[in-house]
């Protein structure tokens, strides 16, 4: 009997268990519908304002192309009204499910009154039937311009970007060799008297041609970079450069070699080479020397 009695409990408290993810589980599918409806009310709260700022920029448009002042007092006094409500819905939170019904019936009847104001100025500004439909072509033609210009606008961004991307010159095959007093390449950083930098410019048919000034830049192990007498732009900021050298570039691939006379103690470590041209960092590679 008693273990009926155990046998019991455990199944009741194996079944409190259960219920109790069954609650919990059912407590967040249940905050996650609150979610995406609070999620959906504030979309539909963002798209009634939309219309409202809409509606109110379609009578200031309206009150340009009319000369009728009683007609022009009745649509400033129907803006005012529109506005009016667009700030009482910017100030009511998307869950005030009550007032935002009590507004999204006002935009009902004010886009029923904005088009009737639109049928009267549209009687008062009559002209011929072949004007009126030239001139809604027109309108037409001219929006659509208006897009497909913007559209091309954002295609030239675009392309000038890619075309920018295209066009930066690339410094490859970089090597950094140091030199002894018999110009032969040294073992040692401790008998280097001149440090040579060949790379070279990559083939680039979309580059500029003409003359391109190349910055190379060599840092120490020590993070301090090789002092050659001057400065560059680079990102807002001037750095120190080590090399310089004033090319003719065709498009076609170029070597280059550049040198620097060592006039201060060299330590062994890691030499970090950097190659910059036209504000751009075009090539960089490390070297480590014993």
């Amino acid at each position: 009997m008693k273990k009926i009695w155990i046998t019991a409990a455990i199944v009741a408290v194996l079944a409190l268990a259960g219920l109790a993810v069954w609650l919990y589980l059912g407590l967040q599918q249940q905050k996650q519908v609150v979610e995406e409806m609070q999620e959906l009310a504030e979309l539909d709260k963002q798209e009634m304002e939309n219309e409202y700022e809409h509606f109110t920029l379609q009578y200031s448009e309206m009150m340009t192309q009319i000369n009728n002042d009683s007609i022009v007092a009745q649509l400033t006094q129907e803006q005012m009204r529109t506005q009016q409500l667009l700030e009482e819905l910017k100030q009511t939170k998307a869950n005030d499910a009550r007032e935002i019904a009590r507004l999204k019936k006002e935009l009902a009847t004010v886009r029923e009154v904005l088009r009737s104001f639109i049928r009267q100025v549209d009687s008062l500004n009559q002209v011929n039937d072949a004007l009126r439909s030239e001139n809604t072509q027109i309108r037409s033609e001219l929006a659509q311009t208006n897009r497909e210009m913007e559209g091309l606008q954002n295609e030239k961004v675009t392309l000038s970007e890619k075309v920018a991307i295209a066009a930066q010159l690339d410094a490859t095959a970089i090597r950094m060799t140091l030199l002894n007093k018999r110009n032969k390449e040294a073992k040692k950083v401790k008998d280097c008297k001149q440090i040579q930098v060949d790379f070279t410019i990559a083939k680039n048919v979309t580059a500029s041609n003409g003359q391109k000034t190349l910055y190379v830049r060599i840092q120490t192990p020590t993070g301090e970079t090789l002092n050659g007498g001057g400065s560059f732009t680079f990102e807002n900021r001037q750095l120190v450069y080590s090399m310089k050298k004033v090319v003719e570039y065709t498009g076609e691939e170029a070597a280059v070699t550049t040198y620097w006379n060592v006039s201060e103690f060299l330590s062994a470590g890691d030499y970090r080479v950097s190659i910059f041209a036209d504000g751009n960092m075009i090539g960089t590679r490390t070297f480590s020397f014993k």
